[in-house]
């Protein structure tokens, strides 16, 4: 995967450059920002939905599924974790990602749960629930 770039100046916004395309980051103005793009969390809510619907297409096509569209709803907030009584981490924050998923199409009831299952298995999804690190370094 090719490097994504983010460049801040003095204030919350930050110009964000993926391969060919740009991007723009901020904050809402009662956070501090001028609100001149979206804030990272709405980023890593966005990118759950793409991948979504990205896997369900594909999935979707292999199986012969006659899936005409799909709208995903992903909200995103964060609890202590001491607040929720099904979890396993105990201490800190959990974050909470809450994804509606419309099918668009003539499915069967087999179908849509097939659907749903394969939501499930996008690439980000994953990525999300499985231990993630990040090495930070220093550079010149």
């Amino acid at each position: 995967m090719q490097p994504v770039i983010v460049r801040a100046a003095a204030s919350l916004r930050n110009d964000i450059q993926a391969g060919p395309h740009r991007m723009v980051a901020d904050e809402p103005v009662s956070a501090g920002g001028t609100e001149a793009g979206p804030t990272p969390y709405d980023f890593l809510a966005a990118a759950l939905g793409a991948c979504t619907s990205m896997t369900l297409r594909v999935v979707a096509a292999k199986e012969n599924i006659p899936l005409e569209g799909v709208e995903i709803k992903v909200e995103n907030d964060r609890m202590y974790a001491k607040d929720c009584a099904d979890c396993l981490t105990t201490n800190g924050y959990l974050h909470r990602f809450s994804v509606e998923i419309k099918l668009i199409g003539n499915l069967t009831p087999e179908q849509r749960e097939r659907m749903l299952a394969v939501a499930k298995r996008c690439p980000v999804h994953k990525t999300l629930t499985s231990e993630i690190r990040i090495d930070e370094r220093l550079v010149d």
